[in-house]
């Protein structure tokens, strides 16, 4: 098993990961500003379980596929800026809603943790990046390599859980002030779907 100092070093290490700027706090950030806090939280749930996926790639050695293989990294790699595009042009296209209530009703938080699995799922570059990281924490002096990259898995998760949780937080508490105007909804929408353009294609154009 894993010693208490690697545990606590790679916990310290995947905080402030989690704390940088990127796709997936991003996507936190603006569902949780457009829907709510709960919202938010669904997502993060969504997204954690997506990343329950990569571990299990990385100890079962099928993340070294997509490392290996230019087809099916790019297959993965436009799926997920597909999806994306998607969600960009749902947010194009809604109106402002005039309630926490509405936005909840109107999405379903059963779709919006959907989101979240699929557009960490279809990032081959998170796959890359559990397969660059989390072995340089494992000792095979200690065990069995694959448990060791479960319990690293595990500790990213709740780290991820910790700061996304507290932007879904911070973001869900803000939207109750932004959503007094109908003008501020119907440009949060359209940031949004300016965003998600953007996420899809920088993983479109991304490389391995």
């Amino acid at each position: 098993m894993l010693s208490i100092e690697a545990a606590v070093t790679f916990f310290s290490a995947s905080l402030l990961l989690a704390l940088a700027p990127g796709p997936d706090n991003l996507f936190v950030l603006l569902q949780s500003a457009l829907h709510g806090r709960a919202a938010g939280l669904v997502v993060t749930l969504g997204l954690c379980t997506g990343l329950l996926g990569h571990s299990a790639a990385v100890a079962l050695g099928l993340a070294a596929v997509f490392q290996t293989s230019a087809a099916a990294f790019a297959v993965l790699k436009y799926v997920g800026a597909g999806y994306l595009l998607y969600l960009a042009s749902q947010a194009f296209s809604k109106d402002a809603l005039h309630s926490t209530g509405e936005a909840a009703r109107d999405v379903g938080l059963g779709m919006l943790y959907r989101r979240g699995v699929i557009m960490n799922l279809t990032n081959p570059k998170v796959s890359l990046f559990f397969l660059a990281f989390l072995p340089q924490f494992v000792d095979p002096t200690r065990g069995a390599v694959a448990p060791q990259i479960a319990v690293l898995g595990g500790l990213f998760i709740v780290a991820t859980i910790v700061v996304f949780g507290g932007i879904s937080l911070a973001a869900g508490t803000l939207r109750s002030h932004l959503t007094r105007s109908d003008r501020v909804q119907v440009v949060l929408n359209r940031v949004a779907g300016v965003v998600f353009v953007g996420l899809a294609c920088k993983l479109a154009l991304a490389k391995r």
